[in-house]
Protein backbone atom coordinates (compact mmCIF):
# COMPACT_ATOMS: atom_id res chain seq x y z
CA UNK A 1 0.00 0.00 0.00
CA UNK A 2 2.86 2.40 0.78
CA UNK A 3 4.26 1.84 -2.71
CA UNK A 4 0.85 2.51 -4.27
CA UNK A 5 0.46 5.73 -2.27
CA UNK A 6 3.97 6.83 -3.20
CA UNK A 7 2.96 6.53 -6.86
CA UNK A 8 -0.58 7.95 -6.64
CA UNK A 9 -0.02 10.91 -4.32
CA UNK A 10 2.27 12.88 -6.71
CA UNK A 11 -0.26 12.32 -9.51
CA UNK A 12 -3.09 13.58 -7.31
CA UNK A 13 -1.06 16.62 -6.29
CA UNK A 14 -0.29 17.42 -9.94
CA UNK A 15 -3.97 17.08 -10.86
CA UNK A 16 -5.01 19.41 -8.03
CA UNK A 17 -2.41 22.02 -9.02
CA UNK A 18 -4.21 22.81 -12.27
CA UNK A 19 -7.90 23.45 -12.97
CA UNK A 20 -9.23 22.30 -16.35
CA UNK A 21 -12.27 23.50 -18.27
CA UNK A 22 -13.57 21.97 -21.52
CA UNK A 23 -14.80 24.52 -24.07
CA UNK A 24 -16.23 24.82 -27.56
CA UNK A 25 -14.97 27.89 -29.40
CA UNK A 26 -15.31 29.52 -32.79
CA UNK A 27 -13.10 28.05 -35.53
CA UNK A 28 -12.41 28.84 -39.18
CA UNK A 29 -15.26 26.73 -40.61
CA UNK A 30 -16.74 24.83 -37.66
CA UNK A 31 -16.72 25.29 -33.93
CA UNK A 32 -13.79 23.43 -32.37
CA UNK A 33 -13.10 21.76 -29.04
CA UNK A 34 -10.66 23.44 -26.67
CA UNK A 35 -9.42 22.91 -23.13
CA UNK A 36 -8.38 25.68 -20.75
CA UNK A 37 -5.80 24.93 -18.05
CA UNK A 38 -5.04 27.38 -15.27
CA UNK A 39 -2.96 27.06 -12.09
CA UNK A 40 -5.21 26.48 -9.09
CA UNK A 41 -3.05 28.79 -7.00
CA UNK A 42 -4.15 31.70 -9.19
CA UNK A 43 -7.89 31.19 -8.65
CA UNK A 44 -8.14 33.76 -5.85
CA UNK A 45 -5.71 36.17 -7.49
CA UNK A 46 -7.43 39.04 -9.27
CA UNK A 47 -4.46 39.69 -11.55
CA UNK A 48 -4.91 38.64 -15.16
CA UNK A 49 -2.90 35.63 -16.26
CA UNK A 50 -0.67 35.48 -19.32
CA UNK A 51 -1.90 32.83 -21.78
CA UNK A 52 -0.40 30.19 -24.07
CA UNK A 53 -2.18 28.74 -27.09
CA UNK A 54 -1.06 25.10 -27.42
CA UNK A 55 -1.46 22.88 -30.51
CA UNK A 56 -1.17 19.08 -30.30
CA UNK A 57 0.77 16.81 -32.65
CA UNK A 58 -0.48 14.13 -35.00
CA UNK A 59 0.94 14.97 -38.41
CA UNK A 60 -1.99 17.22 -39.39
CA UNK A 61 -4.22 14.15 -39.77
CA UNK A 62 -4.61 12.84 -36.22
CA UNK A 63 -4.35 13.82 -32.57
CA UNK A 64 -6.72 15.14 -29.91
CA UNK A 65 -6.71 17.41 -26.90
CA UNK A 66 -5.70 14.41 -24.81
CA UNK A 67 -2.38 14.26 -26.68
CA UNK A 68 -1.54 17.71 -25.34
CA UNK A 69 -2.58 16.94 -21.76
CA UNK A 70 0.92 16.49 -20.33
CA UNK A 71 2.61 19.58 -21.84
CA UNK A 72 -0.44 21.82 -21.36
CA UNK A 73 -0.83 20.86 -17.72
CA UNK A 74 2.90 21.14 -17.04
CA UNK A 75 3.21 24.58 -18.66
CA UNK A 76 0.16 25.91 -16.80
CA UNK A 77 1.53 24.79 -13.45
CA UNK A 78 5.21 25.60 -13.87
CA UNK A 79 5.08 28.72 -16.03
CA UNK A 80 2.17 30.10 -13.96
CA UNK A 81 0.06 30.83 -17.04
CA UNK A 82 -3.26 29.80 -18.53
CA UNK A 83 -3.00 27.34 -21.43
CA UNK A 84 -5.68 27.07 -24.11
CA UNK A 85 -5.23 23.76 -25.93
CA UNK A 86 -7.01 23.80 -29.30
CA UNK A 87 -8.34 20.84 -31.32
CA UNK A 88 -7.80 22.36 -34.75
CA UNK A 89 -9.25 20.91 -37.97
CA UNK A 90 -7.60 17.78 -39.35
CA UNK A 91 -6.86 16.66 -42.89
CA UNK A 92 -7.94 15.15 -45.20
CA UNK A 93 -11.45 16.28 -44.19
CA UNK A 94 -10.20 19.84 -43.61
CA UNK A 95 -6.89 20.39 -45.44
CA UNK A 96 -4.77 23.56 -45.37
CA UNK A 97 -5.51 26.36 -44.55
CA UNK A 98 -8.15 25.17 -42.06
CA UNK A 99 -5.70 24.30 -39.25
CA UNK A 100 -3.73 27.57 -39.09
CA UNK A 101 -6.94 29.53 -39.63
CA UNK A 102 -8.50 27.66 -36.68
CA UNK A 103 -5.44 28.68 -34.68
CA UNK A 104 -5.92 32.30 -35.67
CA UNK A 105 -9.65 32.12 -34.85
CA UNK A 106 -8.73 30.70 -31.43
CA UNK A 107 -6.34 33.59 -30.82
CA UNK A 108 -9.07 36.11 -31.71
CA UNK A 109 -11.55 34.27 -29.47
CA UNK A 110 -9.02 34.39 -26.63
CA UNK A 111 -8.56 38.11 -27.17
CA UNK A 112 -12.31 38.75 -27.18
CA UNK A 113 -12.89 36.68 -24.04
CA UNK A 114 -9.77 37.70 -22.13
CA UNK A 115 -11.60 39.90 -19.62
CA UNK A 116 -14.18 37.23 -18.78
CA UNK A 117 -11.46 34.58 -18.44
CA UNK A 118 -9.20 36.91 -16.40
CA UNK A 119 -6.42 36.70 -19.00
CA UNK A 120 -4.02 39.38 -20.18
CA UNK A 121 -4.81 40.11 -23.87
CA UNK A 122 -1.39 41.72 -24.32
CA UNK A 123 0.52 38.71 -23.04
CA UNK A 124 -0.11 35.71 -25.31
CA UNK A 125 2.35 33.04 -26.48
CA UNK A 126 2.05 30.04 -28.80
CA UNK A 127 3.42 26.52 -28.49
CA UNK A 128 2.99 23.15 -30.13
CA UNK A 129 4.61 19.85 -30.99
CA UNK A 130 4.97 17.96 -34.28
CA UNK A 131 2.30 19.35 -36.64
CA UNK A 132 1.22 21.59 -33.78
CA UNK A 133 4.68 23.16 -33.87
CA UNK A 134 4.08 24.04 -37.52
CA UNK A 135 0.72 25.58 -36.62
CA UNK A 136 2.22 27.55 -33.72
CA UNK A 137 4.93 28.92 -36.04
CA UNK A 138 2.30 29.73 -38.67
CA UNK A 139 0.16 31.55 -36.12
CA UNK A 140 3.12 33.71 -35.14
CA UNK A 141 3.43 34.69 -38.82
CA UNK A 142 -0.32 35.26 -39.26
CA UNK A 143 -0.60 37.37 -36.11
CA UNK A 144 2.28 39.56 -37.27
CA UNK A 145 0.84 39.92 -40.77
CA UNK A 146 -2.69 40.75 -39.56
CA UNK A 147 -1.52 43.01 -36.72
CA UNK A 148 -3.44 41.20 -33.96
CA UNK A 149 -3.21 39.65 -31.50
CA UNK A 150 0.44 40.24 -30.73
CA UNK A 151 2.34 37.05 -29.88
CA UNK A 152 4.97 37.51 -27.18
CA UNK A 153 6.86 34.20 -27.57
CA UNK A 154 6.78 30.89 -29.46
CA UNK A 155 7.85 27.39 -28.37
CA UNK A 156 8.26 24.86 -31.18
CA UNK A 157 8.67 21.21 -30.14
CA UNK A 158 9.92 18.88 -32.88
CA UNK A 159 7.96 20.84 -35.49
CA UNK A 160 7.11 19.67 -39.02
CA UNK A 161 8.19 22.74 -41.00
CA UNK A 162 9.21 21.55 -44.48
CA UNK A 163 6.54 19.96 -46.71
CA UNK A 164 9.13 19.75 -49.51
CA UNK A 165 10.92 17.20 -47.30
CA UNK A 166 14.28 18.28 -48.70
CA UNK A 167 15.76 18.88 -45.26
CA UNK A 168 14.84 15.62 -43.53
CA UNK A 169 17.59 13.79 -41.72
CA UNK A 170 18.65 10.20 -42.44
CA UNK A 171 16.13 8.01 -40.60
CA UNK A 172 18.42 4.97 -40.34
CA UNK A 173 21.47 6.89 -39.15
CA UNK A 174 19.41 8.80 -36.60
CA UNK A 175 17.47 5.71 -35.50
CA UNK A 176 14.39 7.87 -35.96
CA UNK A 177 11.00 6.60 -34.87
CA UNK A 178 9.40 8.99 -37.37
CA UNK A 179 9.90 7.83 -40.97
CA UNK A 180 9.96 9.91 -44.17
CA UNK A 181 7.13 7.80 -45.58
CA UNK A 182 4.91 8.86 -42.68
CA UNK A 183 5.75 12.53 -43.23
CA UNK A 184 5.04 12.22 -46.96
CA UNK A 185 1.64 10.64 -46.33
CA UNK A 186 0.69 13.34 -43.82
CA UNK A 187 1.74 16.19 -46.10
CA UNK A 188 -0.11 14.68 -49.07
CA UNK A 189 -3.35 14.81 -47.08
CA UNK A 190 -2.74 18.19 -45.48
CA UNK A 191 -1.49 19.89 -48.66
CA UNK A 192 -3.21 18.13 -51.60
CA UNK A 193 -2.39 21.04 -53.92
CA UNK A 194 1.34 21.03 -54.62
CA UNK A 195 1.66 24.82 -54.90
CA UNK A 196 0.48 25.23 -51.30
CA UNK A 197 3.65 23.55 -50.06
CA UNK A 198 5.50 26.81 -50.61
CA UNK A 199 3.01 28.95 -48.69
CA UNK A 200 4.71 30.35 -45.55
CA UNK A 201 1.71 29.47 -43.39
CA UNK A 202 2.08 25.83 -44.51
CA UNK A 203 5.88 25.84 -44.62
CA UNK A 204 7.33 28.46 -42.27
CA UNK A 205 10.78 27.32 -43.36
CA UNK A 206 10.02 28.75 -46.83
CA UNK A 207 9.18 32.20 -45.50
CA UNK A 208 11.52 35.02 -46.50
CA UNK A 209 9.82 37.42 -44.11
CA UNK A 210 10.84 36.42 -40.60
CA UNK A 211 11.62 39.82 -39.14
CA UNK A 212 9.30 40.99 -36.42
CA UNK A 213 8.44 37.52 -35.16
CA UNK A 214 8.40 36.84 -31.40
CA UNK A 215 11.33 35.27 -29.55
CA UNK A 216 11.48 31.54 -30.17
CA UNK A 217 12.51 28.38 -28.36
CA UNK A 218 13.26 25.46 -30.69
CA UNK A 219 13.29 22.05 -28.98
CA UNK A 220 14.30 19.02 -31.05
CA UNK A 221 15.05 15.31 -30.66
CA UNK A 222 18.34 13.64 -31.50
CA UNK A 223 16.63 10.51 -32.86
CA UNK A 224 14.32 12.34 -35.23
CA UNK A 225 14.40 13.08 -38.96
CA UNK A 226 12.84 16.48 -38.18
CA UNK A 227 15.59 17.98 -36.04
CA UNK A 228 17.54 19.28 -39.04
CA UNK A 229 14.66 21.37 -40.41
CA UNK A 230 13.75 22.65 -36.96
CA UNK A 231 17.27 23.82 -36.31
CA UNK A 232 17.51 25.36 -39.80
CA UNK A 233 14.37 27.37 -39.04
CA UNK A 234 15.94 28.49 -35.77
CA UNK A 235 19.03 29.61 -37.69
CA UNK A 236 16.84 31.52 -40.15
CA UNK A 237 15.08 33.26 -37.25
CA UNK A 238 18.42 34.23 -35.74
CA UNK A 239 19.61 35.60 -39.10
CA UNK A 240 16.41 37.67 -39.26
CA UNK A 241 17.17 39.20 -35.86
CA UNK A 242 14.64 37.13 -33.88
CA UNK A 243 15.97 36.15 -30.41
CA UNK A 244 16.03 32.35 -30.60
CA UNK A 245 17.21 29.52 -28.37
CA UNK A 246 17.81 25.96 -29.56
CA UNK A 247 18.15 22.77 -27.56
CA UNK A 248 18.30 19.17 -28.74
CA UNK A 249 17.41 16.26 -26.44
CA UNK A 250 18.65 12.69 -26.71
CA UNK A 251 15.19 11.17 -27.17
CA UNK A 252 12.93 10.04 -30.01
CA UNK A 253 10.36 12.22 -31.75
CA UNK A 254 7.36 10.65 -30.00
CA UNK A 255 8.91 11.21 -26.57
CA UNK A 256 9.62 14.91 -26.98
CA UNK A 257 6.35 16.49 -25.86
CA UNK A 258 6.29 14.56 -22.56
CA UNK A 259 10.03 14.70 -21.81
CA UNK A 260 10.34 16.41 -18.43
CA UNK A 261 13.69 18.19 -19.03
CA UNK A 262 12.20 19.63 -22.24
CA UNK A 263 9.05 20.75 -20.46
CA UNK A 264 11.20 22.43 -17.81
CA UNK A 265 12.98 24.42 -20.54
CA UNK A 266 9.68 25.33 -22.20
CA UNK A 267 8.07 26.44 -18.93
CA UNK A 268 11.12 28.50 -17.94
CA UNK A 269 11.24 30.23 -21.34
CA UNK A 270 7.52 31.03 -21.26
CA UNK A 271 7.63 32.19 -17.64
CA UNK A 272 10.49 34.60 -18.38
CA UNK A 273 8.97 36.05 -21.54
CA UNK A 274 5.35 36.18 -20.45
CA UNK A 275 5.82 37.44 -16.94
CA UNK A 276 8.46 40.00 -17.95
CA UNK A 277 6.01 41.29 -20.55
CA UNK A 278 3.20 41.08 -17.97
CA UNK A 279 5.17 43.25 -15.52
CA UNK A 280 6.36 45.88 -18.02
Amino acid sequence: MDLVNAFIQPLQAAAQAVRVENLVIRGFVDRVQARLYRPAAQEENKARLPAVLYFHGGGFVAGTLDDAEVPARYIAEHAHVAVLSVAYSLAPTRPFPAAPEDAYAASVWLLENAKKLKLDPECIAVAGDDAGGNIAAALALIARDRNAPEIVAQVLIGPMLDPSMTKLGDADRLRSDLKPETCADCYSKYLPRTQERLHPYASPLESRRLRGLPPALMLTAECDVLHKEGEQYAAALINAGVPTQVQRFNVRHAELHEHTPLLEEAADFLRRHLHNSHNN
